[in-house]
């Protein structure tokens, strides 16, 4: 271009802003042309696209498409074309309840769109009719014992109270199912059968199993699983390993999770390599720090998909105020609740012991005989030890004490050293507490000379906490028959449980003031709204401690 070329003025769009009636004669026949142009443009591509589309319409589908429509519509494939396979995609679409389809498909037929789409309306009812009438049918044989199987797991497997559970997963009724009640009433062998099932059932489903803790999780909920697995007999379909634990379905790579709610990174970190975690269960439900710890991991590990499954399983606490107990009586749409106890299981998976036991706790503690097999939250606040009996125990009663035991907790500053001496009567499930010693600042030997000199301690044996076996030691070699509690995962759950369960726990508060203290005041943890919950604090109570070591050997029985 020369130096001398005119140069054309830049466009800033302002132009287009005039009015056309303002514009010159010139500049109005400009426009008007190239809208003609365009429009002539349009015109001829549209045609171009409608003449491609009749062609592409007449034309054969590929012989897989032809062979599915002449078998499902009964036509002869030589009269099939790409026109008739969108009109039978667009006739099973609106057999599913496709509304968008059902609207296209009838005004393709040229009907009344309206008395056709109300026609489909009494088709949809009546098909949710018959599907009602089935699931009854199912339950009725079922319940009757003319089914062998809800799905893939065998009815001899699933006790009574949870054949409608069955139906209510099969057809996805609810998305969250809680099983409560007392002990026996074989909740996590139906929530285990059910979980295995359902991952036999799609290839896309992966689970992820919850405790609080992520050390009861081998003991417990693995093994359960692992059972379950036994139980249908697809052990070679699955890899089982126990450290950390993991569950693999080898044929599809689904996999079953088990994790602790103390670990929630390793909650986020789940990433299933093929499809999608559709299944939680938490077991132990009350052990859990509330409702919004429980939202929490849901939200963090159900992702993706279109199915969700979450089993809730617990014995019910025996304070009423507890969260989870307060939970289940929340009315969900989209929630089942089912109570059970062992009266609604067969006697033969229990065993006869089972049955006498219970028995026996009925006649000689009805309140702990309900709280603990029926499962009933008959506590009247969150107060762990409602079975305190206050009073003096007499010089003549512990002349005939004959189950004495002794228990230390260790301890220097803040906390204290607590010694103390127990009488267990197993006839009357009745514990006496009637000696303590606390103190601050003073070293196992001093500690040891207060034993023996003025607790008589002698060659009885002390049972003391076996975090500290230098202290153990130290006893032993200052001539006390000292030994370390034995401990393990549950442990602390199982004793303070048991000692809630007994008829009384009397304490002489002369002798014992400190040990009164504790039990008395001791509660439930609470979570930020004040609400109860079922861990146990571990502050104020030394005493407490000291009671569960003394004790350990009586507990750790079978039975006990």
């Amino acid at each position: 271009m020369s130096e001398k070329a005119e140069e054309k003025p830049k466009k800033t769009g302002q132009e287009n802003l005039i009015p056309l009636n303002e514009r010159s004669k010139e500049a109005q026949r400009e426009i008007q042309s190239m809208g003609g142009k365009a429009c002539a443009e349009n015109g001829r591509k549209k045609k171009q696209m409608k003449e491609t589309l009749q062609m592409l319409a007449k034309m054969k589908p590929n012989d897989k498409i032809t062979a599915q429509i002449a078998a499902q519509m009964g036509l002869n494939e030589d009269e099939i074309t790409n026109a008739t396979a969108v009109a039978v995609s667009v006739y099973n679409q609106a057999l599913k309840g496709n509304m968008r389809a059902s609207e296209a498909f009838m005004k393709a037929i040229d009907e009344d769109q309206e008395e056709g789409l109300l026609e489909i309306k009494r088709a949809e009812l009546k098909i949710k009719q018959e599907q009602h009438e089935m699931e009854m049918e199912q339950y009725k044989r079922a319940m009757e014992g003319r089914t062998e199987e809800y799905r893939g797991i065998p009815t001899t497997a699933i006790a009574p109270a949870y054949a409608q559970l069955q139906f209510d997963i099969q057809f996805r009724k609810f998305n969250e199912f809680v099983l409560h009640g007392g002990r026996g009433s074989a909740k996590s062998s139906c929530i285990g059968l059910d979980i295995v099932d359902l991952i036999e059932k799609d290839p896309d489903y992966n689970a992820l199993v919850l405790r609080k803790v992520s050390n009861t999780i081998k003991d417990s909920v693995y093994n359960q699983i692992v059972w379950a697995i036994d139980y249908l007999g697809l052990n070679n379909e699955y890899k089982c390993v126990g450290r950390p634990a993991e569950i693999t379905k080898q044929s599809t790579g689904q996999k079953i999770f088990f994790r602790g709610a103390d670990e929630p990174g390793k909650i986020k970190s789940i990433k299933p390599t093929h499809g999608y975690i559709s299944i939680l269960w938490f077991e132990e439900l009350d052990q859990f720090a509330g409702e919004e710890e429980i939202r929490n991991i849901r939200q963090s590990a159900i992702r993706g998909g279109s199915d969700s499954f979450v089993f809730m399983s617990f014995n019910p606490p025996k304070s009423a105020l507890n969260w989870a107990n307060k939970y289940v009586k929340i009315p969900k749409d989209s929630r089942t609740v089912i109570k059970t106890d062992y009266t609604m299981v067969p006697k033969e998976w229990l065993g006869q012991a089972f049955i006498d036991e219970a028995e026996w706790l009925k006649e000689s503690n009805p309140n702990a005989y309900e709280h603990e097999y029926l499962g009933i939250a008959n506590g009247t606040g969150g107060n762990v030890f409602e079975n305190i009996e206050v009073r003096e125990i007499t010089n003549e009663e512990i002349r005939n004490f004959d189950r004495v035991v002794h228990g230390v907790d260790w301890g220097w500053y803040p906390d204290p050293f607590a010694f103390t001496t127990c009488h267990y009567d197993a006839g009357r499930m009745t514990l006496y507490i009637y000696e303590e010693y606390r103190c601050n600042k003073k070293g196992n030997r001093e500690t040891a000379d207060v034993l023996i000199s003025d607790f008589k301690i002698g060659s009885d044996l002390v049972t003391c906490d076996s975090a500290e076996q230098k202290s153990v030691d130290d006893y032993r070699t200052y001539g006390i028959s000292a030994r370390g509690a034995e401990k393990g995962p549950g442990s602390v759950d199982y004793s303070m449980k048991w000692l809630a369960s007994l008829n009384k726990i009397v304490i002489d508060p002369n002798r014992c003031p400190e040990t009164v203290k504790e039990f008395v005041e001791y509660e439930y943890e609470r979570d930020k709204d004040g609400n109860v919950i079922t861990g146990y604090p571990d502050r104020n109570n030394h005493s407490i401690d000291a009671v569960r070591y003394a004790t350990n050997s009586i507990w750790k029985k079978r039975g006990q």
